[in-house]
């Protein structure tokens, strides 16, 4: 999968719990990682709404399909 963010907002997420230094391996893992995670949370939350009948992607969609997770 393509990485499609940006990485700097996941390497402080490492160091804001803790990590002192990240390496570029480690970064990249966790990036493609996390944009699987945000992905398959997005991919059920459109379903979610589409299965109500809604074109609009709501709050509620999101949580429901996070915790699908």
């Amino acid at each position: 999968m393509a990485n499609f963010l940006p990485r700097g907002p996941f390497e402080r997420i490492l160091k804001k719990v803790g990590a002192k230094r990240v390496s570029q391996d480690a970064l990249k893992e966790f990036a493609t990682i996390m944009e699987e995670k945000l992905i398959n949370v997005a991919k059920e939350a459109v379903t979610l709404s589409k299965h109500a009948g809604r074109k609009t992607l709501i709050g509620e969609d999101i949580r429901l399909s996070r915790n699908k997770q």
